[in-house]
């Protein structure tokens, strides 16, 4: 059962995304998120992989603060670093951290791990290759201690 749910996270991961391009777009997939708030696992990725869904409201302080963390650090007048496997009623988004994007839309062998993985199904270990820099390990853990 377990090697099945591993199975069924890798093959969502890897299907099809869209890019949460425009700002507004971004708005709009956060506001939909925000409407359905149970049920999420959140995984950064580098730090041990989540075991339960976090609450209705950790999951919204967890947007909020993804939000200006990325208008913070992604200084571009568009977004493109949000990516859900549909926008309209999202059951995984993969958010690519703004210090660590390679190439994280078009083609490439190796494309670098999102920073953040939103869930409905329980996240299995995507091994990364860099260590989360502390910056991150100690937001992150400020929002989950």
């Amino acid at each position: 059962m377990q090697e099945q749910a591993h199975s069924d996270y890798l093959q969502a991961f890897r299907g099809s995304f869209t890019s949460a391009l425009r700002w507004h777009h971004l708005e709009a997939l956060w506001r939909r998120l925000r409407e359905a708030p149970e049920g999420w696992f959140i995984y950064a990725v580098g730090e041990p992989v989540p075991e339960t869904t976090v609450s209705a409201e950790a999951f919204r302080v967890f947007l909020e603060e993804m939000d200006q963390l990325l208008r913070r650090e992604h200084d571009e007048d568009y977004c493109g670093i949000v990516y859900a496997d549909d926008l309209q009623k999202p059951s995984m988004v993969k958010i690519y951290d703004p210090n660590n994007l390679g190439v994280s839309c078009g083609f490439s062998e190796n494309p670098p791990l999102p920073g953040w993985v939103l869930s409905r199904i329980p996240p299995v270990d995507l091994p990364s290759d860099r260590p989360l820099p502390n910056n991150r390990r100690r937001w992150w853990r400020r929002l989950f201690r």
